[in-house]
């Protein structure tokens, strides 16, 4: 079936240590905490609170590879704030300089239930600790860190890829490139919501970078989709993850939300207008680190086949309606965007970072290119 989809409390610092993984988290008041959300192929998502006014005692717990620090109430809450996280390597015991998450709602469903930070790529790491600053508003409730362990991955006997096909007849068509399957990255479908829900016709290409490590081995990024899937359904309560695809740094095309890559699938990616547009997430953070050649052509030959299959032409322009005071432009807007844009066209954001922003012309070239 199709479904069109048209308080603030003490001010200072929270800060969490966290060591070894050994035993379960302890919090404050002696009670053991939530169980870990466990995954197919030994994924978990452990919750640990922040508590406010000071610190937790150093204590054990699990392994993880990428954390977020997620609250209740509105997903602005920490806006004008700031998160810092700093993790340690399981291998060397070494601590990691401090990394500063972006704490506005950067992605997400135009009607959030809570909030959240991006995630951060971390590796394989047994400590952490957390310094979160809050905005004006004051620190919001229910702050936690969200450690995530990606597993092995859920076993599949579903087609792994996606093999490349030529162009059919339709106008714009271009190539469809080879695209990794949610089999293939080892999704636990049994995490996500059931069922589908599908916009209208794809109008608009939005380009993301997922913040997350850009020095990753090509090899790991399945792992990373695993993570940042779990963080999105199992920490942030999302139906799925929220981008429609994924692209990493040697080009491979990875499928992201359930429901047919052909199909106009509703994500949740660019609150506001996540209505007739998919959103196209380059694995890693660009802000500065210049995206290679083989990643802008990855999103060139996504974006070129998704937006031809509706024949829109990658060079061109396209009018999508916000959907949600939140984004740049208040609810009900008609905005025109390029057919292939970045995220921060139409939401307060860095994303998709400012060297991978400064390529989009060149990628919406190479796009029309291939639509011929």
């Amino acid at each position: 079936m199709r479904i069109s989809i048209p308080a603030a409390v003490l001010a200072g610092c929270l800060t969490v240590l966290l060591f070894q993984p050994t035993a379960v988290a302890v919090g404050d008041s002696g009670a053991a905490a939530p169980a870990p959300r466990t995954s197919a192929g030994g994924g978990s998502v452990t919750s640990v609170a922040l508590t406010s006014g000071g610190a937790l005692a150093p204590r054990s717990t699990r392994s993880f590879e990428l954390l977020g620090v997620v609250w209740e109430g509105s997903p602005t809450a920490l806006a004008g704030g700031s998160v810092r996280v700093r993790t340690r390597e399981a291998a060397t015991g070494r601590w990691s300089d401090w990394h500063t998450l972006e704490a506005d709602a950067v992605d997400g469903p135009d009607a959030a239930a809570h909030g959240a930070t991006a995630p951060l790529w971390a590796g394989r790491s047994d400590g952490v600790a957390v310094d979160v600053h809050p905005g004006p508003a004051g620190l919001p409730r229910g702050l936690r860190v969200e450690l995530v362990d990606p597993g092995q991955g859920a076993a599949s006997t579903d087609a792994q890829t996606l093999p490349e096909r030529p162009a059919g007849p339709a106008t714009a068509a271009a190539p469809r490139p080879g695209i990794v399957t949610r089999a293939g990255w080892g999704a636990d479908e049994s995490i996500r919501e059931a069922g589908f829900v599908y916009t209208g016709a794809v109008r608009v290409a939005f380009v993301h970078h997922t913040a997350t490590a850009t020095d990753y081995a090509c090899s790991d990024a399945p792992r990373v989709i695993r993570s940042i899937y779990q963080y999105h359904v199992q920490s942030n309560g999302w139906r799925d993850i929220g981008y429609n695809f994924l692209v990493d740094r040697c080009g491979t095309i990875y499928e992201g939300r359930a429901g047919g890559v052909d199909q106009p699938v509703f994500g949740a990616h660019t609150l506001g207008f996540n209505t007739n547009s998919s959103g196209i997430a380059a694995i890693g953070t660009f802000s500065s680190d210049t995206p290679p050649q083989e990643l802008q052509d990855g999103l060139a030959k996504i974006s070129a086949w998704k937006l031809g299959l509706t024949g829109r032409s990658a060079g061109g322009t396209a009018q999508l309606t916000s959907g949600s005071d939140a984004s740049l432009y208040p609810k009900g807007t008609v905005v025109a965007f390029n057919a292939i844009s970045g995220h921060r066209d139409g939401f307060a954001t860095e994303c998709p970072g400012e060297a991978l922003y400064a390529r989009l012309p060149a990628i919406r070239s190479t796009a029309a290119r291939l639509q011929g």
